[in-house]
């Protein structure tokens, strides 16, 4: 199975970061002309440490891997499930807002499945490999908008590329040789029921998780692809309340790293202004 090239020597990818920056810092004054939405800055330079391709053809064999165990387990929803053709019509409006935050998402091959899990989790895998798990949907009877607000979250991980940036900083800090497929499955916390090689030696070698600045800015690129793909923002205040309320005896694997609920809410409100007119804009076609 291809890996993630990731430099092993320490100096190499310093001296890479350092070529990286010193791009970003001349590209910069470019990239800031004004624009409608939310400001997030530009990616990581650690990015550059980390073949996209590679990455993104990891995620899929994995993705597919997952998708295979679960419809063995009879975990896995058929293309007639109404949920499904629901998530899926989503997704078909938010994606076309995405190559705004990522040129590649041009070319990625977007799928969207629906897992037979009470795990409250979702995610987007680098390349736009999407999964629900049926627990996030039922426990917290999402509407549209709020499945919406979810969903761009998770594309906005892909988009801004933060596996590839947390990668790129192992390979920095820990000079790690190699990541397989095993660690992407704890990357984005699949239920261990539907894949076995969470546990397997990889997924101990090194534990990734998003970091709080990355879950923010997921948010906030999030709201803004919603907004844009025509689901009101404010859902996002109402998913929040819904996610602390489960949140009050154990935290769900979704919430794991992710900042709290009244400081997310509180973001969200602060950003409205920033999104509610592309959202009305959305609306009138």
């Amino acid at each position: 199975m291809p890996h993630p090239a990731i430099s092993t020597q320490p100096r190499r990818a310093l001296a890479q970061l350092r070529r990286a920056s010193l791009v970003v810092c001349l590209v910069l004054p470019l990239t800031l002309s004004a624009r409608d939405g939310v400001d997030v800055g530009n990616n990581s330079a650690f990015t550059k440490l980390v073949s996209a391709e590679q990455l993104e053809e990891s995620a899929a064999q994995q993705y597919q891997q997952m998708l295979r165990t679960a419809a063995q387990s009879k975990a896995l929803a058929s293309d007639q499930s109404l949920q499904l053709k629901r998530l899926r019509g989503i997704a078909q409006r938010i994606i076309p807002f995405t190559s705004e935050w990522n040129p590649r998402a041009k070319e990625w091959r977007w799928e969207v499945n629906l897992i037979g899990s009470p795990q409250i989790n979702a995610f987007c895998m680098p390349g736009g490999k999407i999964a629900f798990y049926s627990g996030i949907l039922q426990t917290l009877k999402l509407s549209d908008d709020e499945v919406a607000m979810v969903m761009g979250h998770e594309i906005a991980h892909a988009l801004r590329e933060h596996a590839r940036e947390r990668m790129g900083k192992t390979a920095v800090t820990h000079s790690v040789a190699r990541i397989g497929g095993a660690l992407i499955s704890s990357y984005f916390g699949i239920d261990h029921r539907i894949t076995d090689t969470v546990a397997s030696g990889g997924a101990n070698l090194l534990t990734l998780e998003f970091s709080r600045s990355d879950e923010s800015e997921a948010d906030l690129v999030g709201m803004e692809l919603a907004a844009r793909a025509g689901f009101d923002p404010r859902a996002g205040v109402s998913l929040w309340k819904k996610m602390s309320a489960a949140n009050k005896n154990a935290p769900p694997q979704w919430l794991s790293t992710h900042p709290s609920g009244s400081t997310r809410i509180a973001e969200i409100e602060a950003n409205l202004p920033k999104v509610l007119p592309l959202y009305e804009r959305a609306k009138k076609g």
